[in-house]
């Protein structure tokens, strides 16, 4: 809202006109006045529309000094007058390289008479640093470069002030600043290379993918965002569609196995694909996916294979391929017998695509030595879309050559079974094993026995025929089978050995008595009855007889004591036939009793039973069995005497052990305590009055070791036993202590009762008042000119540094 000649008028955007130039037609037909459009206004802004390429840079943004508008109420048009207008919009071009401030355009109030008084002041959107506004003109400039990608619209708002009170004239308006697009970003797609794939055989237009470029202009603002594809590279291939970027095939027929990968560069140009458009490119590689339209062929259709007469059943024995120009599954194989065959077959090996010949029964060279059939392949999955007029599977001739190999020798039977009676003598007969050589030759055969499965060493077999005879008697209760292997071995070639289990049972013989099926623990109470029944009894045979086992079970018929009934059922009661047993006259009672079988020839066994004699309370629940022992006796049992001669033995056991040891000496060890150890050092800690203490140690032996007691012993080690020793006299020239050192050392190398381990004497005996002085240097006098040090040079070379030091420092030898 400004105000012209007094009166208030309204506008809104006449501006539009020159918005965007492309679409101006449209924009012109919608453009209005407000409040009211008269016709001969309207019919002016048409004929701006219409002239649009003549006045579109005079009525520019900046260069407009004219305006129409319409008074509000009486629709009276207003005449041209040049005045200052303010619009609510302004249009900048970016990217302006020019070195002023670039012109945005100028704001004017009516209020303002040129005369300086009024002051315009612009806040909002980059106002004072990215706009700039001259407070008396009005003027706007832009101080930088400006991008419509980073910020297409500013609004701002601009003030007319009285430069003297600063009192707003005007009420505060709001205008925008809109960026005009250029033509200044390049077409970019998403990624450099792109990767697709299509089948072989396609058909033309087939689509393989979708490549899609973004242009940061503005896309509602003339060409500068309009995108064109094209195909660089590529041709005659496929092809692109220049709106979405689709690309196609346009070639039929394209085969994977002439050629499977391609490079196409695809191109987006802006502008429409108009010269001087920017563009960008990518890459986009294309493989072509196999499908099955190559059948399998054989490059050879007859194998020739050699197969050697020892393969095992199921072993290869060669192997045949076809080959398939297609790839994964559509180059999936299977081969297949043409008829049968009884001693070949063929499996597909999965891993390689192979037939394999394997063996469905033993070759023999001497029976067959050449066999010929026929093998089938085919692929497992069939494309329907090409199996017409091509067959999908072919066919190849195996011819099978047998190769003759010395074979071991054949048992006839495998495995024998031989049965033996347990009563056969040593040297039987057993029976026999044959072997024959299978080759042509038909070579001797020598038999064995691998001792590893005879460790007994029971069986022995003749080399020639293979009898087996039996070297000991064999017992079937010890081993009922006996498991041998027999091996049959050429006798021109002991390396051909075949091997042939031999199991030997053994037949039972009656040659073992029943006996009692357990240990019984009988007992008879002391108040028992007659007829009363006090043990049932069973029996065991290790025979095996073919009806089963039938025992009969006896005792003497004269028993006074129990007797026996045979229940039938291989056990038998064991009864008292009579009553008042007494542990006084008998605790013990032995009964024998005979069990027979039925088996031939009879065998039999007496077992015996041992009957107790025990106290039990009225309802036969045994108390106790120990026999009583009556005070007054006439004479003692037999278990009493036991009793008492052990005492005796024991007694005088511990008389005699007694005595051993009081006899015994215990030997006084070397060492008593664990801390008195003697490994490497022996310390004489003989200590008393320092210095002048001389009685731990007599001194003068230094001066003259003749006088040393000769039978003088360690006091720290007790000998055991005395050895008579010689010592070797020193020698006489005592002042020489080399001499003496190494006179000590041949004592105590011959010496027998020193200790046999290295050892350390300390000799601190010294002082002012010992008989060898002080050692120290503490008392030694201020001045070294009145020591006298040659003697140092008649030591011997182990003093030789010595001597030089302290006889070179000597004063006189120094002037």
């Amino acid at each position: 809202m400004t105000s012209i000649d007094g009166q208030h008028w309204s506008w809104k955007s006449v501006s539009a006109v020159w918005d965007h130039r492309q679409d101006y037609d449209a924009r012109c037909a919608h453009t209005t006045l407000q409040p009211s459009s008269s016709p001969s206004l309207l019919s002016v802004v048409l004929m701006l529309c219409t002239l649009w390429p003549a006045i579109a840079l005079p009525l520019a943004p900046g260069n407009i000094g004219n305006v129409f508008a319409m008074k509000e109420g009486d629709g009276r048009i207003l005449q041209r007058s040049k005045r200052g207008w303010m619009w609510n919009q302004f249009f900048l071009m970016e990217e302006y390289t020019g070195n002023d401030h670039q012109y945005v355009g100028k704001l004017h109030s009516n209020m303002d008479k040129d005369d300086g008084t009024v002051k315009y002041v612009l806040t909002g959107d980059g106002a004072g640093t990215l706009f700039l506004i001259d407070e008396k003109s009005g003027d706007i400039h832009a101080t930088k470069r400006l991008d419509r990608e980073e910020r297409s619209m500013y609004t701002l708002h601009a003030k007319v002030l009285d430069r003297t009170t600063n009192e707003e004239l005007e009420p505060d308006t709001e205008f925008n600043i809109k960026i005009h697009d250029i033509n200044d970003n390049a077409p970019k797609f998403e990624r450099d290379i792109y990767f697709a794939s299509v089948p072989e055989m396609s058909e033309v237009g087939t689509s393989v993918a979708t490549v899609t470029a973004t242009d940061a202009d503005d896309q509602t603002y003339g060409n500068s965002a309009k995108l064109v594809y094209s195909i660089l590279q590529g041709q005659p291939y496929f092809s692109v569609d220049s709106e979405n970027g689709t690309i196609k095939t346009a070639l039929p027929g394209m085969d994977r196995e002439v050629k499977e990968n391609y490079q196409v560069v695809i191109q987006a140009k802006d502008m429409a694909g108009q010269m001087g458009g920017l563009s960008g490119t990518t890459t986009v590689g294309i493989t072509l996916s196999d499908v099955n339209d190559s059948p399998p062929r054989f490059a050879n259709h007859s194998f020739r294979i050699t197969a050697t007469e020892s393969t095992e059943i199921g072993g290869a024995v060669g192997r045949i391929k076809a080959d398939d120009s297609d790839v994964g599954r559509n180059a999936e194989m299977e081969y297949s017998m043409v008829g049968s065959h009884d001693n070949f077959n063929v499996v597909t090996d999965k891993a390689t695509q192979e037939g394999v010949i394997i063996i469905k029964r033993a070759l023999d060279y001497e029976s067959k030595r050449d066999y010929e059939f026929r093998v089938e392949v085919r692929n497992t999955y069939l494309d329907a879309r090409y199996i017409q007029g091509l067959e999908f599977k072919d066919f190849a001739t195996v011819k099978v050559t047998v190769e003759d190999v010395d074979e071991p020798p054949v048992f006839t039977r495998n495995p024998y079974i031989i049965e033996v009676h347990e009563d056969t003598a040593a040297g039987s007969f057993v029976g026999v094993v044959s072997a024959r050589d299978p080759d042509a030759e038909n070579k001797m055969v020598k038999y064995s026995i691998d001792r590893h499965t005879d460790l007994e060493r029971l069986f022995n077999i003749d080399s020639s025929n293979g009898t087996i005879t039996t070297r000991k008697a064999l017992d079937r209760e010890m081993s009922k089978w006996h498991n041998i292997s027999v091996m049959a071995a050429e006798m021109n070639n002991p390396r051909q050995v075949a091997r042939v289990p031999v199991f030997i049972k053994v037949l039972d013989v009656n040659d073992n008595a029943p006996e009692f099926a357990m240990a019984y623990d009988t007992f008879v109470c002391e108040n028992v009855e007659a007829g009363q029944l006090i043990q049932t009894i069973s029996a065991v045979d290790t025979d095996e007889p073919l009806v089963g086992h039938k025992f009969v079970f006896s005792i003497k018929a004269d028993n006074p004591n129990f007797t026996i009934s045979d229940q039938e059922d291989n056990t038998a009661n064991i009864l008292t036939r009579r009553g008042g047993f007494s542990r006084r006259e008998m605790s013990v009672y032995f009964l024998p009793v005979v069990i027979s079988d039925n088996d031939y020839p009879i065998q039999s066994s007496t077992s015996t039973l041992i009957v107790r004699v025990c106290a039990c309370d009225s309802r036969g629940n045994m108390q106790s069995c120990n026999p009583e022992v009556l005070p007054f006796s006439d004479g003692l049992t037999t278990g009493a005497l036991v009793a008492i001669l052990l005492c005796v033995i024991i007694l005088l056991m511990i008389v005699v052990l007694f005595a051993a040891l009081k006899r015994q000496r215990k030997k006084e060890p070397l060492i008593i305590s664990k801390d008195d150890v003697r490994d490497n050092v022996v310390s004489y800690n003989d200590e008393g009055g320092g210095e002048e203490d001389t009685q731990a140690f007599d001194i003068g032996t230094l001066r003259n070791p003749e006088v040393m007691d000769a039978n003088k012993l360690r006091r720290d080690i007790i000998p055991e036993m005395l050895f008579s020793f010689r010592r070797t006299s020193p020698i006489k020239d005592n002042a020489d202590v080399r001499d003496f050192i190494n006179g000590r050392l041949q004592e105590n190398d011959s010496d027998p009762t020193a200790p046999p381990y290295d050892s350390l004497a300390t000799y601190a005996y010294e002082g002012s008042g010992s008989l060898a002085e002080s050692l120290s240097s503490l008392e030694s006098a201020t001045t070294e000119g009145d020591q006298e040090y040659d003697y140092l040079s008649s030591w011997g070379p182990q003093f030789k540094k010595l001597a030089e030091m302290y006889i070179g420092r000597s004063p006189d030898r120094q002037t």
